[in-house]
């Protein structure tokens, strides 16, 4: 019960810090994307269904608040923790390497999938600008973000573990 709040507080607070503070740091137009982080993270250090349920919540969040289509994200977002999640077998508890090549792996991928739903589909099909643009950039600013949120979704994730541990 305790790690259930704590998933539903890691998305509220990252939700609010992603959309009202990081405006004001903002370069080339992009913000980095600290829900994925969020997802990418439990989802290697908990797994599939921890991914996938963060996926779902935060992409939903994103939807309602934000959304032209009701889902998108929550797809998304649901996909990139599953598929994350398979990697929990190799999960470190001292490595973080490998989680921001896997955030960096998932905005591409997340990138790449709403090109197609949003603009693909709907006629624009300038693939280089879009990329040049948005994904890059903001593939690179959220790998630098993740070189902290990681490492404090990390100090979390252990706290939690700690603390289950000494109860039981």
């Amino acid at each position: 019960m305790k790690r259930l709040i704590v998933y539903l507080l890691e998305i509220i607070l990252c939700f609010v810090i992603q959309t009202s503070t990081f405006h004001y740091f903002e370069l080339a137009d992009v913000m980095p994307n600290l829900l994925l982080i969020l997802v990418v993270s439990n989802a290697y250090m908990r797994g599939r269904l921890t991914g996938l349920s963060i996926g779902f919540f935060s992409g939903l969040l994103i939807d309602l608040i934000f959304g032209d289509v009701i889902g998108l994200s929550a797809l998304l977002y649901m996909v990139i923790g599953y598929f994350i999640g398979f990697t929990n077998k190799i999960y470190s508890n001292d490595d973080y390497t490998l989680p921001i090549v896997f955030v960096a792996i998932s905005d591409l991928v997340y990138g790449f999938f709403y090109y197609i739903v949003e603009f693909l589909l709907r006629g624009r099909l300038n693939f280089l600008f879009y990329f040049s643009r948005i994904i890059l950039p903001e593939m690179i600013y959220t790998i630098a973000a993740s070189v902290i949120f990681y490492k404090l979704f990390h100090m979390i994730n252990n706290h939690l573990d700690r603390k289950i541990n000494e109860e039981d």
